[in-house]
């Protein structure tokens, strides 16, 4: 996908996008492939489809958040923890999208958060915080925690279930239906707490046919009944 494409996408799920947000957009090709030649985050044919599989994924958590929000994008200031978050993805490209957020973007693994820094800082992305630690080592609750497929979710959310006090949104493809059960298993969750919504519903993509927001509430202070959960079972 062009940058130009991309554009029309997020113009048009997003209007309240502006000028200085789309610059920001425009500019996180020439800077992951610049870092991605040094440390390599981002395997290099995916590259290429930088924004379709990674800017575009990461804000369907976006998009599905403003239809619980009845159609638009909150405007009120949020905790935000991406754990997990390699080079910098959900959590860079929602935190273009939401400036009145404040993102901790955290991962183990030292290069990976070196070039998720290097890029909040080069984007001018003032409502950034990255560490390089383990969720266990966070003192902080945050409201929502987000992540994009770093493990199964019976492993995952052991990791966070003491780090946020509203929601989880995780992204996760395939076949997601085992990993819920799992998950309620261990967890000890209700049914009623997970969520699921297709991506494909935002993103006309064959890319996207088998990808989900798995939304997991924690003092069920969101509205999910507003959102058309097509694949919920």
């Amino acid at each position: 996908m062009t940058f130009e494409a991309f554009k029309t996408v997020v113009t048009d799920a997003f209007p309240e996008v502006t000028s200085v947000q789309l610059e920001q957009f425009a500019r996180m090709e020439g800077l992951y492939r610049e870092w991605n030649a040094k440390i390599n985050v981002i395997s290099r044919k995916d590259l290429d489809a930088l924004y379709d599989h990674h800017v575009l994924h990461s804000l369907a958590i976006a998009k599905y958040v403003s239809l619980l929000n009845g159609g638009a994008l909150p405007g009120e200031s949020r905790t935000v923890l991406d754990l997990g978050t390699g080079g910098g993805f959900p959590g860079i490209p929602l935190a273009v999208l939401l400036p009145q957020w404040h993102f901790t973007l955290c991962d183990s693994i030292g290069k990976k958060t070196r070039v998720a820094q290097a890029v909040a800082e080069a984007l001018g992305l003032e409502n950034v915080m990255v560490v390089n630690a383990r969720a266990e080592s966070l003192p902080e609750v945050f409201d929502y925690v987000v992540s994009r497929a770093v493990t199964s979710l019976d492993r995952f959310f052991p990791w966070v279930e003491d780090k946020f006090s509203e929601a989880v949104f995780y992204l996760k493809g395939g076949d997601i239906n085992p990993e819920i059960s799992d998950l309620l298993r261990v967890s000890g969750l209700q049914p009623s707490a997970v969520h699921t919504w297709r991506i494909d519903s935002f993103i006309n993509d064959d890319y996207f046919s088998e990808k989900f927001v798995i939304h997991i509430e924690k003092n069920y202070l969101c509205s999910p009944k507003s959102v058309k959960y097509k694949n919920k079972r």
